[in-house]
């Protein structure tokens, strides 16, 4: 089965995702916005071999560490969609505008277009790009286990912002109803920041996206 742990990271609390094959014991970390040692530990601890680095898009709190971890362990980095390139190349002023330790550019082993697939031990992902928050936004999403991991484009309660460069709030709506929505109500979805829920319930519930 697929696993998955999530951890928070950075002064911003994002949930950095550890994903393993439960089988294999092959692992990816999703968003390794910072603290690596502590990630590296919990991995660690988990008995898992992290061979892959996978990102939803280019904003410092979820790519910040990407660069170092990536030369550190020397791992593959997917993602995001190469919309989201101009982001990684500002993560040292982003770093240092918001207080976080000097962050790095890259340019991802793989960049990921909607439709793709990440393979990690026995188990196969899909990826949705789903721009709004940034252009470059993607998710990625398992029916095995009705798990969605979805950066920033939908929270518990709430959506993405837009008012970054870039960002578009009807493009964030579109992809949470035409890319989001149809994997299923009952599919539970991992944000970027803050508590998991599903996508029924925000269909219900969310005053943002609530009756769509």
């Amino acid at each position: 089965m697929l696993r998955y742990q999530t951890i928070p990271v950075t002064p911003f609390q994002q949930n950095c995702s550890i994903v393993w094959c439960d089988t294999s014991h092959r692992a990816a970390i999703i968003d390794p916005g910072g603290d690596l040692d502590v990630l590296i530990a919990a991995t660690e601890k988990l008995g898992v071999t992290l061979e892959q680095i996978w990102i939803t898009h280019g904003h410092v709190d979820h790519a910040a560490a990407t660069a170092d971890l990536a030369q550190r362990l020397q791992l593959p980095i997917s993602g995001p969609h190469p919309d989201d390139q101009f982001w990684i190349d500002g993560l040292p002023q982003a770093a240092a505008s918001y207080g976080f330790p000097p962050a790095r550019p890259f340019v991802p082993t793989r960049w990921l277009f909607d439709g793709d697939t990440m393979a990690l031990g026995e188990h196969v992902l899909q990826v949705r790009h789903c721009p709004g928050h940034t252009p470059g936004h993607v998710v990625f999403y398992s029916p095995e286990i009705g798990r969605a991991f979805v950066g920033d484009v939908l929270f518990a309660g709430s959506i993405g912002r837009t008012d970054f460069p870039r960002g578009n709030h009807a493009d964030l709506l579109s992809s949470i109803v035409q890319r989001l929505w149809p994997m299923g109500d009952t599919t539970v979805f991992i944000p970027g920041h803050g508590p998991e829920s599903t996508f029924g319930h925000e269909r219900q519930h969310n005053p943002y996206v609530g009756g769509t």
